[in-house]
């Protein structure tokens, strides 16, 4: 499943600036050039999800748990901000979607664990840090939170999700939409 949530496109360019070229120096002396970089951000804020989740197998009336991949939050706007990443699931369904071919979003929960990239100033903070933290995704979750100094930050995470499969789920390939977002 794609889950790619986002308020705008990011762009990130990177410049490389070379020294202006040396005077002539006297005989004698000696100098060096120094090539400098710097990374320009968009006034952007954007998400990144995987395109797609594969959970493996489970079987009925237990649970089963996997991770996501990496979701990862940019923060390119100018000056000292916040964000809050949310997060929501659609009911996981096979077949026709019948209420034995269902798996409700009440039964799917959540845990961001801790930040796996933190690059740039400010604080994060996961919303579940561990598994004892999951919540249930019946209704939308805060999966993560930051401040940023002025300057441009990412922040990356891999959740999981787990997913309680009721004794009488029927057999089958059970898909769902889980989405992230970011205000």
């Amino acid at each position: 499943m794609r889950t790619f949530a986002s308020l705008m496109a990011s762009i990130v360019v990177s410049l490389g600036l070379g020294a202006p070229a040396a005077p002539v120096a006297a005989a004698g002396a000696i100098g060096a050039a120094t090539n400098s970089t710097f990374a320009l951000h968009a006034n952007t804020l954007t998400i990144t999800v995987p395109a797609s989740a594969n959970l493996g197998n489970g079987t009925q009336g237990n649970q089963r748990s996997a991770s996501m991949g990496t979701i990862t939050v940019e923060d390119g706007r100018n000056g000292s901000m916040s964000w809050t990443a949310t997060v929501t699931s659609t009911n996981f369904t096979t077949g026709g979607g019948s209420a034995g071919e269902t798996i409700t979003k009440g039964n799917v929960s959540y845990w961001s664990g801790l930040a796996t990239v933190q690059t740039g100033g400010g604080s994060r903070f996961p919303g579940q840090p561990t598994a004892a933290d999951k919540v249930p995704l019946s209704s939308p979750v805060i999966a993560f939170r930051g401040t940023k100094a002025p300057l441009a930050t990412v922040t990356s995470w891999q959740p999981t999700l787990v997913i309680s499969i009721p004794i009488a789920a029927v057999l089958g390939h059970y898909t769902g939409v889980i989405t992230h977002t970011v205000t």
